[in-house]
């Protein structure tokens, strides 16, 4: 991968951390971000600096992953040619439909969700990107990675993705950035840029809790895992915020422990978010 490439890449995790933190209502971690956000935005050399900076204020995926020789963002079919300059990663490309920087991740997570058919009525709220089999009231695991994994192992039980363990890997160097438990108790693990489908959510509730922050970090007991497709990453910012707004709620908290099987979480979850999600 080309050098630029991979600092642009950083750059866009890093500004996508930030807006995470304005979206679950947090300013502990914003001083941090900005200084590294600065840093690796002083060393980009022109012109990427320049409308790297333009299309990130557009829409935060200035630099897409290719996607079965497509962009991922605007989804316009590549040049063969294009994608193979792209996968020996001498110069930077962008896409010429969009303008988008592009490159081709080593190791790409696949998403098998079954969105809606063309003549099929799209459900409202959660459960557009959910399913009562994807919900798991007891969750088991002692630390942050067994969580990741227990969620993970519902989505790939269920046939929504095919490959658990990259995943998992993909979940866990996100969290290496800035951990996603913020305050009430509540985390959202994810991973972006997956291939194919559309947003899917996995839950989970942990009943006596775990230190997702670290081993002295806080507790946190309600797990809201995102895959998300390149062309959600905004969107899933909106559902970031539904989700923190609604269980900031004690009592809403209190009613997603009690839930004791995963129908009863499922009915509990679409219930409480309703108003939130939309």
């Amino acid at each position: 991968m080309h050098p630029t490439i991979n600092h642009m890449i950083q750059l866009q995790e890093l500004l996508l951390a930030r807006d995470e933190q304005k979206a679950a209502g947090l300013d502990q971690h914003l001083e941090q971000l900005d200084s590294s956000i600065h840093g690796l935005n002083h060393v980009l050399t022109e012109p990427f600096k320049t409308q790297f900076g333009k299309l990130s204020q557009r829409d935060r995926n200035a630099i897409v992953p290719i996607t079965n020789n497509t962009c991922s963002a605007c989804r316009m079919a590549l040049p063969i040619s294009l994608v193979q300059l792209v996968r020996m990663g001498k110069e930077v490309h962008a896409c010429p439909s969009c303008a988008r920087y592009l490159y081709v991740p080593a190791d790409p997570v696949r998403n098998t969700s079954r969105g809606p058919k063309r003549f099929e009525v799209q459900k409202p709220g959660i459960a557009r990107f959910s399913a009562p089999a994807l919900m798991n009231p007891n969750l088991t695991s002692k630390d942050k990675p067994g969580v990741i994994r227990e969620l993970v192992e519902a989505l790939s039980r269920e046939g929504f993705v095919d490959q658990p363990a990259t995943l998992i890997e993909h979940a866990m160097n996100r969290e290496s950035l800035l951990s996603t438990a913020v305050d009430h108790g509540l985390a959202f693990p994810h991973v972006r840029g997956v291939e194919g489908g559309g947003l899917t959510l996995s839950v989970g509730v942990h009943k006596k809790g775990v230190h997702f922050d670290g081993p002295k970090g806080r507790v946190s007991r309600f797990f809201f895992f995102m895959v998300i497709p390149t062309a959600a990453s905004s969107f899933y910012l909106k559902l970031l915020a539904g989700l923190t707004e609604t269980f900031m709620v004690k009592d809403a908290r209190d009613t997603l422990l009690a839930a004791e099987t995963p129908e009863d979480l499922w009915k509990t979850l679409i219930k409480l978010t309703r108003k939130a999600v939309k």
